[in-house]
């Protein structure tokens, strides 16, 4: 596979990666407001449930749109989540997580300048209380829409390496 190398492909990667590391430090920095304007009014946010499956069954191996998943959230429900943080009384976040966001092999599949597809691994370490400590790990399908002089969210897809998470609650954004 050849790679385009051209200035102006250089520069959407850095300009998308730079994106991608500022959405991470806002959410590691608890800024869910100035986060939230990442989000396009459109914005699909999800994380299908995985299934441990035979080589032959290996389509089936996560949920479909439509079928459980752990969330499946849109601008709304992403504002009621953000509100209800704020409020003190998230229980599975009271006193509120410690996080830490790697983003990683970032790729950008063919598009126009409006719209983009990003595919990037992702490492989520979330400590809470004194003994708490999760690490999610996963890779991120991301359609990205330009939007002023940088990019909005208008859907991400989580797709994590567990089948069964042990933390205790999806409290954090990923």
């Amino acid at each position: 596979m050849t790679e385009n190398t051209t200035p102006s492909v250089i520069e959407r990667q850095y300009e998308v990666e730079q994106f991608l590391y500022h959405e991470a430090r806002l959410l590691d920095e608890r800024r869910y407001n100035e986060w939230y304007d990442l989000l396009d009014d459109e914005i699909h946010y999800w994380m299908p449930t995985r299934h441990t499956v035979m080589e032959r069954e290996i389509d089936g191996e996560f949920s479909a749109s439509g079928e459980v998943a752990h969330f499946d959230d849109d601008k709304r429900t992403m504002g009621m989540r953000i509100k209800r943080l704020a409020t003190g009384s998230a229980w599975a976040e009271n006193p509120p997580s410690r996080t830490r966001h790697f983003v990683t092999n970032v790729q950008i599949d063919a598009g126009d300048n409006d719209l983009i597809n990003v595919h990037s691994n992702l490492l989520v370490y979330r400590t809470r209380l004194e003994t708490e400590q999760d690490l999610f790990s996963g890779r991120r399908e991301d359609i990205l829409r330009r939007a002023r002089e940088s990019w909005q969210i208008v859907q991400r897809k989580i797709l994590l390496d567990e089948t069964v998470i042990r933390a205790k609650n999806l409290g954090v954004f990923f």
